[in-house]
């Protein structure tokens, strides 16, 4: 047994459990701010492992780490028409006994001490901003995490510095093959042009180049044909003359596509450990958050592909999403790959944010039972309020979000069974970050 990969495991699913604990703190404080009564604080589920009672709280974890939650009273509202705690006994239709049962379940937990102490009596705001402390909390920790990666360790940046020339043109099939340079290859353009290891590429084409990222934009977008190259050899400025060719290539933004016919030089760039600035955090933030929004409605196509990899053997995507357990592999490769500590370190941090940065926004999809839905049910009770207000109507009840119940087990139940299928296909078939 590779005892990296098992404390890595432990390390990653412990970050895991910690990140849940502090969505739930984002709960708990405004919620105890707004005087909302919490029973209960809780990480993980099933039987209660340690709990210990503080100020009218249960503070305590579950021996199912899997997730957490926090207990607030009154968070369904009696109907309309009857007054606070009374109920009609009998109910007609499936759905509506189902409903008032679970009214009937959460207002008994009220006690005639509590008065406002109860979650539905509170302003729309108050409960808008009670259930998005637990989203909020992730989007907070992702920040942190990034923060940490690129300003306390940094990130691999390429430098239009020349580390390595290539001698010969060949495919990418070619250099898989592990194939040498021979009289069948021709040289590569850098080549013939009389690049160096170390020149430092300045302009191409006339055109000033910052960064690597500038030289390949340039490069790729130059297609065949000559072009000029300033570059900084030993601090002397030279110029150059190389005719690029065309070929296909992995595209920059997505390796797994491929661009034709995009212009080719045949050098590499001299990659340095470099700490960023703040505002890189926030690009960082921005960019990942996107992907994520995307990742997010194509959520359903790529459970398919989990359903095939789990039970038809199908190969694993390594953009598919994964339960606890599959970060908690992930961590564990990370942890035993054959790299520096500290790039592990890095890859771990970066991985914990991304995580955090998905959570968050998923628990913000407005449906029950994700904090989305009762952030919905606030601001549409703001709405109605506001209306209300403005037109001087009387001023309308409280949401009734009890009536969405049934919706609510059913996406439930859906949870329930898309968490089971990936973490059975992390058990069976998991995202591998290495071959």
């Amino acid at each position: 047994m590779n005892w990296l990969i098992v404390a890595g495991f432990l390390l990653f699913f412990l970050g895991m459990m910690i990140s849940i604990g502090l969505h739930e703190i984002g709960h708990l404080v405004p919620a105890k701010l707004f005087g909302v009564k919490v029973t209960q604080y809780m990480v993980g589920f099933g039987p209660t492992l340690w709990s210990t009672r503080r100020g009218g709280t249960e503070y305590g974890v579950k021996w199912i780490p899997l997730g957490g939650y926090i207990r607030m009273i009154g968070m369904l509202p009696p109907r309309a028409s009857d007054d606070p705690g009374k109920l009609r006994t009998m109910s007609t239709g499936p759905w509506q006994g189902l409903i008032e049962s679970a009214r009937q379940a959460s207002l008994e937990e009220i006690r005639p001490a509590d008065g406002d102490k109860v979650f539905y009596r509170k302003l729309w705001w108050q409960k808008v901003i009670i259930m998005s402390g637990g989203p909020a909390m992730n989007f907070l920790l992702a920040f942190v995490l990034f923060a940490i990666m690129l300003m306390g360790f940094g990130v691999q940046v390429s430098k239009p510095v020349v580390s390595m020339v290539s001698e010969c043109v060949m495919t990418e099939a070619q250099q898989l093959k592990g194939e040498k340079c021979g009289p069948a290859h021709r040289p590569t353009p850098a080549a013939l042009a009389g690049l160096k290891v170390n020149d430092k590429i300045v302009s191409l084409g006339g055109r000033p180049v910052a960064s690597w990222e500038d030289a390949t934009k340039v490069i790729r977008a130059h297609g065949a044909g000559p072009v000029t190259i300033g570059i900084e050899r030993a601090g002397k400025p030279m110029t150059l003359n190389a005719t690029l060719i065309a070929q296909d290539r992995p595209s920059v933004d997505d390796p797994t596509k491929i661009d034709k016919a995009v212009g080719y030089l045949g050098v590499g760039p001299t990659t340095v450990l470099e700490r960023q600035g703040l505002g890189s955090v926030f690009a960082v933030m921005w960019d990942v958050t996107k992907r994520s929004a995307e990742a997010l409605t194509r959520f359903p196509q790529r459970l398919v592909g989990v359903w095939q990899a789990a039970f038809g053997g199908a190969e694993r995507d390594l953009n598919s999403p994964f339960s606890v357990v599959g970060a908690g592999r992930i961590g564990g490769e990370i942890a035993a790959a054959k790299a520096p500590v500290e790039s592990k370190i890095v890859v771990f941090i970066q991985l914990l944010a991304g995580v955090n940065l998905a959570v968050g926004m998923f628990n913000l999809i407005p449906l029950m039972p994700l904090d989305g839905g009762q952030i919905a049910g606030g601001l549409w009770e703001g709405l109605k309020r506001g209306y209300a207000r403005v037109r001087r109507r009387p001023m309308p009840g409280y949401v009734d979000i009890a009536k969405a119940l049934p919706l609510t087990y059913a996406m439930a139940a859906l949870l329930l069974v898309m968490g089971t299928l990936l973490i059975y296909a992390d058990i069976v078939n998991p995202i591998r970050l290495s071959g």
